[in-house]
């Protein structure tokens, strides 16, 4: 039994579907239990039940859940509950602790990211083993929380190599996403900031470093739903018309074919001012075959080699930010090896394949220690 908020969207959620659909195909019994969402039918489709529980609400009446799924777990037999959020987890744990040992299933705990209240996360490290989406979490855990390295697993999130595949776009599904964005193939090579328009994914900082190099030829494109920070969108509009840039930078807005959209673009950059957790879209640009320019802090530093499938640049330094992508956009034949070589690493790393081997493997650890 897998708990979270809700299925919405999000990188927690694709993954809560992932690990259904593989636990689904390997012959065992996959229960997700939230709030609901626009992900449910994908879920349902792929093997998995859905239970409708509001174990996100982040007030008093999350208690109305308690009965229901203290039933479901009794009823269905659960072996391992795999808690994903801190409000759920509250909860399950509680629900857990007023069970018979006997009936009292195994807890496993993702930790995703950096949570804002740490006694409020700690919920979040009281899992059996706990789960570390990359291995700069993994020290955030020791460090913070004191827990024992022997209790945490690092299992590093996985991309759909299905769909993040270059030989399966059809190039007209390329085409027709240049033509939409209004891309000139005269105007030199394509550099792409993809994910949230958001303060802390380095829009600003990119801008400063595209106007450190206007005197090469290139295109710049910031996906991401301009709607979701309507604010923030505005401020980077703005900049852009005051850096002189508004006939090089394209601001397209939410993209539904992200794996067209690297295919569009020649260079691929992940420009994060605050660590991430793990990084998606840099594993992803790298699956389609594209080199990526990424912040050297966080999970970048596991996920690109320097020199090899990427570029790593210092954090907060627009300058050096700008010498990284001269670099990456002035060498055509570079770009194509390091993109070669890109593709072959996170195939061999980052799939949600290998992410959900890895999290099987876990629950039968957990349950072999149950057992003895």
């Amino acid at each position: 039994m897998q708990l979270l908020p809700d299925l919405e969207s999000g990188g927690v959620e694709r993954g809560t579907l992932e690990v259904g659909a593989f636990l689904s195909a390997h012959g065992h019994r996959s229960l997700v239990v939230s709030a609901g969402g626009r992900m449910v039918p994908r879920l349902v489709r792929e093997g998995s039940r859905h239970v409708v529980l509001p174990v996100g609400e982040k007030n008093p009446l999350v208690l109305r859940a308690f009965s229901r799924l203290r039933n479901l777990i009794i009823e269905e037999q659960v072996d391992i509950l795999h808690l994903r959020s801190r409000v759920p987890g509250w909860l399950a744990l509680a629900v857990v602790k007023s069970l018979p040992a006997r009936q009292r299933p195994r807890v496993v705990t993702t930790f995703h990211g950096f949570y804002s209240s740490r006694r409020f996360s700690t919920v979040m490290v009281r899992g059996d083993r706990v789960i570390a989406i990359s291995r700069f979490i993994a020290d955030h855990l020791r460090q913070v929380y004191r827990l024992p390295r022997e209790k945490i697993r690092v299992i590093h999130r996985g991309y759909d190599a299905e769909v993040f595949d270059p030989d399966s776009v059809d190039p007209s599904r390329v085409s027709a996403l240049k033509k939409q964005w209004g891309i000139d193939p005269g105007q030199g090579p394509v550099v792409m900031l993809g994910g949230r328009i958001t303060r802390w994914k380095g829009g600003e900082y990119f801008l400063d470093a595209l106007a450190e190099i206007r005197d090469l030829p290139w295109t710049a494109v910031c996906v991401g739903d301009l709607a979701e920070n309507p604010d923030f969108s505005a401020f980077l509009r703005f900049k852009t018309h005051r850096l002189g840039l508004e006939d090089r930078v394209i601001f397209p807005g939410h993209c539904e074919d992200m794996p067209a959209a690297f295919l569009a673009c020649d260079l691929a950059v992940s420009a994060s001012t605050h660590p991430e957790a793990f990084g998606r879209v840099a594993v992803e640009a790298q699956a389609m075959g594209r080199p990526v320019a990424a912040t050297a802090h966080g999970g970048s530093l596991e996920t690109v080699v320097h020199g090899q499938t990427g570029w790593l640049f210092p954090p907060n330094d627009a300058r050096a930010f700008a010498r990284t992508l001269a670099l990456g956009l002035s060498d055509a034949d570079r770009r194509r090896e390091m993109g070669e070589n890109a593709r072959l690493w996170v195939r061999d790393r980052f799939t949600s394949r290998i992410m959900c081997e890895k999290t099987l493997a876990v629950y039968e650890e957990v349950l072999g220690e149950r057992e003895v």
